[in-house]
């Protein structure tokens, strides 16, 4: 990826208690090269590469929770804060400039949920999506879907598309007639206590070999894997608390 249009997932941060054990894990696991961040302040910061380009980074969390976050692209980081915090949502974080790289923040939603915003400066975020080891898919899981819906609309222009899926509604987020991200709503009490959050979902070539390999490595399968109409998915926990998702094929018919 050269450029990524406003609106759709840009880059994606662990935010994690030890981000050297971190990427103990995640690079066996998905074949990433992990080097240090270059051209910003010593923060511990790491960032992971797949073919040889930039996919994802790690770095050290401000509130003790373990978490991935994705970052959505837009043309200027200081107009998406203000939209967002006049619309119900809080600064975190930032906003931060890297010269040569971006400018970035990070907010949360009215309900809760944590995501960042990235202006490029040189680069447009990871470099490569849909192929195994990079981001493919992310995914609001909130208690507020309503809420959400005024709130991303207002802030990123996003329209929602709202399909039946057994019990519950799932909404694919839409700009420019262009799938971005998703939402399911937190319906029921198999969610228990966990907070809105955002989802992301890794591509890999074989859903059941990574959830075993993630064993293998230390981290725990979540939710196990699961065909759906996209592909096969697991959600999976590293040693460190922080989960996510994987996304490969559905299998061949036997």
């Amino acid at each position: 990826m050269t450029s990524i249009p406003p609106g759709r997932p840009a880059w994606v941060d662990l935010f994690t208690s030890d981000p050297a054990a971190a990427a103990g894990f995640y690079a066996p696991l998905f074949g990433w090269a992990v080097a240090e961040a270059t051209g910003e302040p010593p923060t511990g910061r790491l960032v992971f590469h797949q073919q040889g380009r930039p996919v994802a980074g790690a770095g050290p969390t401000d509130d003790g929770q373990p978490a991935w976050t994705p970052y959505l692209a837009t043309e200027s980081v200081d107009t998406a804060c203000e939209l967002a915090t006049a619309t119900g949502g809080r600064l975190r974080s930032g906003p931060v400039e890297v010269s040569g790289s971006r400018r970035s923040a990070v907010l949360t939603d009215p309900a809760g949920a944590s995501f960042g915003v990235w202006e490029s400066l040189g680069l447009p975020g990871a470099e490569v999506f849909d192929v195994p080891g990079a981001l493919t898919w992310a995914e609001l899981t909130t208690r507020e879907p309503d809420r959400a819906k005024e709130f991303y609309g207002a802030v990123f222009g996003w329209t929602a598309d709202d399909q039946p899926m057994d019990a519950i509604t799932y909404t694919t987020w839409q700009r420019d007639g262009q799938q971005v991200a998703g939402m399911m709503p937190m319906v029921g009490e198999e969610w228990g206590d966990l907070p809105s959050h955002w989802m992301v979902y890794f591509a890999v070539t074989d859903t059941d070999a990574v959830a075993d390999e993630a064993q293998r490595l230390g981290g725990s399968v979540s939710v196990p894997p699961t065909d759906l109409p996209r592909g096969r998915f697991a959600v999976l926990t590293d040693p460190q608390g922080a989960f996510f998702s994987i996304l490969g094929p559905a299998p061949a018919p036997a």
